[in-house]
This record gives C-alpha cells, sequence and structure tokens, in this order.
C-alpha cells in the first residue's frame, strides 16, 4: 500500500535554530520491539519516497526490489562484545556495575567506561570481577564516566575471552528487561566481524545470508566499513541549542574495495549508494576526500550530523525507527527533511510499526 504524505511548508520554527524539543514526539511503550523478527527479514519495511512525498509499506525480504545493477549497500561490519561487567568494590563489598565504551590502550590496559552507581565507585577504587579480572579506578571523565585500568594475568587475546566470558550483551536500557544468553546472537548482525562495538548497528539486524544474496543477484554490490559504536551516538543531548551539543568521538576505518564500489556509483547517473544504518552514514560522512568523494582510511569522529547537514556520500538510508530527542532521530531527519521524516513517524506510530533497536525498518529514497 502508497500513501501519500501532506507534507506542508516547513514550520517556522526551522528558520530559527533547531531546539531539542523540536526532535520530540510520543509513542505507545508497547510499540517497543522487546526481541527481533523471526526471520529477520520478515520485519515490516516503510519506503519514504522523498522526492514524491509518500510511504509505501513493504518488509524487509523486499528490498531487492528496490535495486539494481550497480548499485551499493554499505553496511557496518563493527561486532558487538558482552561489554556490561558485574562486580563489586574490593574493601565493601558494594555491587558495581560498568560498562566498557572503548579501549583506550591495549598495552597498559586502559579503558574509558560508564560505571552504576557512580557515587560509590571513585578514583582509587579496586572493582573485582573474577577471581582473575580486576580493575583500577584511574580517573573520572565524566559524572558517571571512569578511565579504569584492568587488572589481568594474561595476553591481550586472554584478556579478551575473560571478558567474553563473564560479560553480558549490552541491550538497549529502554528495552527493561535483562540480557539473555540468546542475545549474543539476537544482537549481532551478519556483516559482524571487526570486533569493538557496544551497540549494534540496527538497521543491520535485518539481513539474512538469503537476502544478501538476492542482493548480489540483482546486481547490487554489497561493501562494508567500520564505526565501533560506542558513547558518540547514543549519549543523550543535555542542551536545547543542538549547535551546542558535543559527539564523543568513535573509531571507523573505510576500506579501497568500499571507496572504489562508492565511487563508481557516485559517478554513474543510474546507480545509488544506500548507507545500512546511521553509523554508517558517519562513517562514510566523515571520509571525504577534497572532492567531496569516498577516500580510504582510519580514524576518529566527532560529528553531529543534524538539520542542515548536507550529506556527499549517502544517497539513501536504511535505518530503523529512534528514539525521541537521539541524534540518530536527528540525523534521519536531516537527511529526509524534517517535516517529512515527523509525517512518516506519524504514521508509523499510526500502523503500529515496531520500534526501535530490535523493530522495523524505514528506507529513505
Amino acid at each position: 500500500m502508497t500513501r501519500l504524505l501532506m507534507v506542508v511548508a516547513p514550520p517556522p520554527f526551522l528558520h530559527r535554530t533547531l531546539r531539542l524539543s523540536d526532535f520530540d514526539y510520543e509513542y505507545p511503550r508497547g510499540l517497543i520491539a522487546a526481541y527481533p523478527a523471526e526471520p529477520r527479514d520478515a520485519a515490516r519495511l516503510m519506503v519514504v519516497d522523498r522526492a514524491a512525498g509518500t510511504v509505501e509499506h513493504r518488509t524487509v525480504g523486499d528490498l531487492p526490489d528496490y535495486f539494481s545493477e550497480g548499485d551499493v549497500l554499505v553496511a557496518n561490519d563493527t561486532m558487538v562484545f558482552p561489554a556490561r561487567l558485574r562486580g563489586t568494590k574490593e574493601t565493601t563489598g558494594a555491587r558495581v556495575e560498568v560498562f566498557l565504551l572503548r579501549e583506550l590502550s591495549a598495552e597498559s590496559r586502559l579503558w574509558d567506561t560508564v560505571v552504576d552507581p557512580a557515587r560509590k565507585v571513585r578514583v582509587g577504587n579496586k572493582l573485582v570481577f573474577s577471581d582473575r579480572l580486576a580493575a583500577e579506578v584511574l580517573d573520572n571523565t565524566t559524572s558517571r564516566g571512569r578511565t579504569l585500568r584492568l587488572i589481568f594475568d594474561g595476553t591481550p587475546a586472554e584478556l579478551y575471552d575473560a571478558i567474553d566470558r563473564i560479560g553480558e550483551t549490552p541491550i538497549p536500557p529502554y528495552l527493561r528487561r535483562s540480557s539473555e544468553l540468546a542475545d549474543s546472537v539476537r544482537y549481532q548482525t551478519v556483516f559482524a566481524a571487526e570486533r569493538g562495538a557496544v551497540a549494534a548497528p540496527s538497521a543491520g539486524l535485518h539481513f539474512t545470508p538469503g537476502l544478501l544474496r538476492t542482493l548480489r543477484a540483482r546486481g547490487a554490490r554489497v561493501e562494508t566499513v567500520t564505526l565501533h559504536s560506542g558513547l558518540g551516538s547514543f549519549q543523550s543531548v543535555e542542551v536545547e541549542d543542538l549547535s551546542k551539543h558535543r559527539m564523543a568521538s568513535e573509531c571507523f576505518q573505510v576500506g579501497a574495495g568500499a571507496v572504489e564500489s562508492v565511487n563508481r556509483a557516485l559517478a554513474s547517473r543510474e546507480a545509488t549508494v544506500t548507507a545500512c544504518d546511521t553509523t554508517t552514514v558517519r562513517a562514510l560522512e566523515s571520509s571525504l576526500s577534497a572532492h567531496r568523494t569516498l577516500r580510504a582510511g582510519a580514524g576518529w569522529t566527532d560529528a553531529f550530523i543534524y538539520p542542515t547537514h548536507t550529506f556527499h556520500v549517502t544517497e539513501r538510508l536504511l535505518a530503523n525507527f529512534h528514539p525521541p530527542r537521539s541524534t540518530l532521530f536527528m540525523m534521519k531527519a536531516a537527511f529526509a527533511g524534517y517535516s517529512l521524516l515527523r509525517h512518516a513517524y506519524e504514521e508509523a506510530v499510526r500502523e503500529e510499526y515496531r520500534l526501535f533497536a530490535f523493530g522495523d525498518a524505514m528506507l529513505i529514497l
């Protein structure tokens, strides 16, 4: 079913500095998906056409209908690791939870973390997670952020194995349920290859090997880049004036294969470049040459993409339905246009689409 969205002229507030409250919206909590669709590509797909101002209701399994010879799908191949550790303070036995965000130094075993409850974790404290793994608190970085030095007698590979054994998959907190053993598979994409993310690139969760085979049979190229999702994409925005928000940096890498395919498509009048997930967009738009084409390389990005950002590589976007006031929702508004996206989200709530990380998807053409 195709439905025309009645999008009028941009509201007056778009002529002033955008505010955090402009990105709020209401939804029934019952629409939050607690688990992914089975099979993955059975999830619903809302197709939003920016030129026509229409939405079409399909399923993810229909995605190949929107790809032709030479088109490129770029996905994020980051791999989620069990980043949530539960332990105790050595001196008092008080329970603490540590969320490993990113490794600062493999040699020194330094990690950027978030702790809970933060008031109980102070510089100098020793935290114990198992008989082999502990940590020393070296610094306070934010109200809940701490720099830890992991204490472990073994090689880096053995350390990662220890974390994998005792850590929990860091499913989003808004799910309000405990992590389950099956989440280590559920919260991982078929593209996952590079360890380092604390959150899955949710649009990638919809893909199956069969769906990828069908896309390639259509002549589409499937390429990957890497962006390790950390605090940057998911930290809450605390300022009403968005121009004052500062994103935490996230590590990304773009390889030669993706560069060749993407730039060939950009140079073509027929082929398109579709970014699978907002994390992929951050990697692509953060790796531009002087000619505004994609270039190979690795680095850190703190890019905050919100209206009125100009996209140079991303021509179409596949993403999930994101929470209100999130930087992910703001990026989609920058890509689709604020008014059109708001109408699309109203349609999604009305049609009872499943929301957020394990929910349904939106393809913006």
